[in-house]
């Protein structure tokens, strides 16, 4: 969870409420989606943190920016509009994004490679993976490291699993060292 009590707070709300109904999983693709959109985008932090717009005016951005969205994740935006808490928007939706996954049994996994991985390689590693660490699935993110030789490295949550074969060389140079 994040370092924002008042962020956590909103998302376990969300959460909760999603729950109850029946819309978890759709409000989780939208919030997947405003992330995606935020991260490319840093005019829409701004633009809701300028006292020159309206209220409205406001609202209306929200509901430009998520066309099609769940009326409770704009509802929940909204709140957090009137109660001056859109700072707190990136928080809430990671920490919903992290209470979603744990509810499904997914984990966000990074892989660090030398090549982009395919498809059957990916859900390889997500059904092997998942098992060790307790969860259903894996949602692999692939960041491309040509330093590691060959093999991958794996990190979920603070576990690392490594296998690359620079990582083989070094504890073979640390052996033979001594």
């Amino acid at each position: 969870m994040s370092r924002s009590i008042v962020g956590e707070r909103y998302a376990i709300a969300l959460f909760k409420a999603a729950q109850e109904q029946g819309v978890l999983i759709s409000v989780h693709e939208n919030v997947i989606e405003l992330q995606k959109a935020l991260s490319t985008n840093e005019e829409f932090s701004e633009l809701m943190s300028m006292p020159q717009l309206s209220l409205q005016k406001k609202r209306s951005l929200i509901a430009a920016v998520l066309p099609g969205a769940e009326q409770l994740l704009l509802n929940a935006l909204y709140v957090m509009l009137d109660a001056n808490r859109m700072d707190e928007l990136n928080d809430v939706l990671e920490d919903f994004h992290q209470l979603a996954n744990g509810a499904s049994g997914v984990a966000e996994a990074t892989v660090y490679a030398t090549r982009e991985l395919t498809s059957q390689e990916q859900t390889a590693i997500s059904s092997a993976f998942a098992r060790k660490v307790g969860k259903q699935s894996l949602h692999i993110t692939t960041i491309i490291e040509p330093q590691l030789i060959g093999g991958i490295r794996l990190q979920i949550g603070n576990r690392i699993f490594d296998s690359s074969i620079s990582n083989k060389l070094n504890n073979l140079q640390r052996t033979l060292i001594g």
